[in-house]
């Protein structure tokens, strides 16, 4: 029995060793963690229970048969965060590149499947060199195993995946399927194709950095939602943002305790719109004066600006909010804005966390560049989004809601459940000015009549009483009391029940 167990240690201690103690210390040197210091940071301390350390690759070509490290290049496992449930799976790099072979994707796939089954997160560290070139088709074949289970699990469990190193070619596709993607700035990136195939196809001399790393993910192609300055900052960041998550889509999101009173009354919200309806103001700052202690997670912070997405609390109780920025292009809708805010939309009603909208829209942006770029699809993603989402819904226009942007923007006609208005706000089809021209067109030439029929107009349609009358909105609150009537309209919300008619799918306008 002795030998035994003393054999049971040393295979566990060279399974912890991954590549050996000299590809240890290089992956340190390089300013990255090793895949098992990054689990133990994710997880709470001592919760981890490793599956199939022992695995080896089955690969006997090129001279595979003499190099078979245990684990097989990714350490699989689950563990707690904040004492709940998640499954966790990291690449090795210091096994073989963290490539992919066949038993790597079945270790994946192993995990991703007791996720599905038991109702829990999965949290994917991705740091390979993609797929393991020595086992050829095999190795496709496990990279489309674990696809095909990141199809499964969407909208099942929620999917997290962090670059902590290279992720290339096919191994892209499965972070891309998943509901987030984190990075870390200067040591991840991501491409389907690396700089050299590019120059060599396309001739464009261009870094890995600039192809497909962190800033170039987060501000312009919008493929990660985040970048952080290290390994340690990225898991406390999956730590906190697993805190607002439900496990699974049968359940609701957490409920923490919370010391903040649910009526407060901030006063300074009746001054936060200015008087100039041309003059920006800061849309987070009436977040975080909504939110619980202030706390907001923002998502895709540094992709389109003009529109903010993220999670809050309100009564302890996670709430998605999708906020107009007038600070940015004055808070217009355009492809990037609508795109950002469709997918986050579709993501709290795939896992039961209710929308807050908050409006400031003078519209669509004009122009050829998004027309010809498909404006008219990419913004019908988000009315789709909304229209579908069957979450508990309550929307507050604080300004502006003209035109298109304000039927999008979770009006009552997608059957937003309690629509606010503040006095300030203007629900129209078009600002004043625009709608006299079109109007009152004989009368262009003559200054004083356009600036009658300016203000006839701003008098008759620059308010929210038009639409209250209609019943387009529920009623028009005081700024200063928002936060109690939020919270009191999400708390009535909570056993909605709504369904849409049966269908396979839906085919939203991709």
């Amino acid at each position: 029995m002795k030998d035994i167990l003393t054999e049971l240690n040393d295979r566990r201690e060279a399974a912890r060793l991954g590549g050996g103690q000299k590809r240890l210390d290089a992956q340190h040197g390089r300013g990255k963690l090793t895949a098992r210091e990054r689990i133990d940071l994710l997880v709470d301390e001592g919760s981890f229970e490793e599956f199939d350390m022992f695995v080896t690759h089955r690969c006997t070509d090129f001279g595979m048969e003499k190099q078979k490290p245990a684990g097989d290049g990714v350490v699989t496992g689950w563990g707690t965060i904040n004492g709940r449930m998640v499954y966790v799976f990291s690449q090795d790099f210091t096994v073989l590149g963290g490539s992919v072979s066949a038993t790597h994707a079945m270790k994946i796939c192993k995990i991703m499947d007791m996720a599905m089954q038991n109702g829990a997160p999965v949290i994917g560290i991705n740091d390979s060199g993609g797929a393991r070139i020595q086992e050829g088709v095999d190795s496709l074949a496990g990279y489309g195993e674990v696809f095909q289970r990141n199809i499964m699990a969407s909208g099942v469990v929620p999917q997290i995946s962090v670059i902590m190193g290279p992720c290339a070619g096919g191994a892209v596709y499965s972070p891309a399927m998943t509901d987030f993607i984190f990075m870390v700035k200067d040591s991840s990136y991501m491409f389907v194709t690396g700089p050299d195939v590019v120059k060599t196809v396309t001739n464009e001399v261009v870094t890995a950095e600039e192809l497909g790393g962190a800033s170039t993910h987060t501000k312009k192609s919008s493929v990660a939602d985040a970048a952080f300055e290290n390994d340690v900052e990225a898991l406390a960041e999956v730590r906190r943002l697993v805190d607002f998550l439900p496990l699974n889509n049968r359940e609701k999101p957490p409920v923490r305790p919370f010391f903040d009173e649910p009526g407060r009354v901030e006063a300074s919200l009746d001054t936060l719109v200015p008087d100039n309806p041309n003059t920006p103001y800061d849309m987070k700052e009436l977040i975080l004066k909504l939110a619980d202690e202030g706390d907001f997670y923002e998502i895709q912070e540094e992709f389109a600006k003009n529109i903010i997405t993220g999670f809050i609390r309100l009564e302890g109780r996670t709430v998605g909010v999708v906020a107009n920025q007038p600070m940015v292009l004055a808070g217009v809708l355009d492809i990037d804005s609508s795109r950002k805010a469709a997918r986050f939309v579709r993501f709290c009603d795939a896992f039961e966390i209710p929308i807050l909208t908050l409006i400031d829209v003078p519209g669509f942006l004009p122009g050829t560049t998004q027309e010809y770029r498909g404006v008219i699809k990419h913004g019908a993603k988000l009315l789709f989004a909304y229209g579908e989402a069957t979450v508990p819904k309550v929307t507050v226009i604080t300004r502006k809601a003209y035109g298109g942007a304000y039927v999008v923007m979770s009006s009552k006609h997608l059957r937003s459940d309690f629509n606010y208005a503040w006095p300030t706000a203007e629900i129209a089809v078009m600002g004043a000015k625009g709608a006299t021209e079109i109007i009152h067109r004989a009368d262009l030439d003559d200054a004083e009549k356009t600036a009658e029929h300016v203000a006839d107009y701003e008098d008759r349609f620059a308010n929210p009483f038009v639409a209250a009358e209609r019943g387009f909105i529920d009623e028009v609150i005081q700024p200063r009391s928002t936060r109690k009537r939020v919270s009191r309209a999400f708390a009535s919300l909570r056993n909605k029940k709504q369904q849409m008619p049966w269908k396979k799918h839906d085919n939203i306008p991709l």
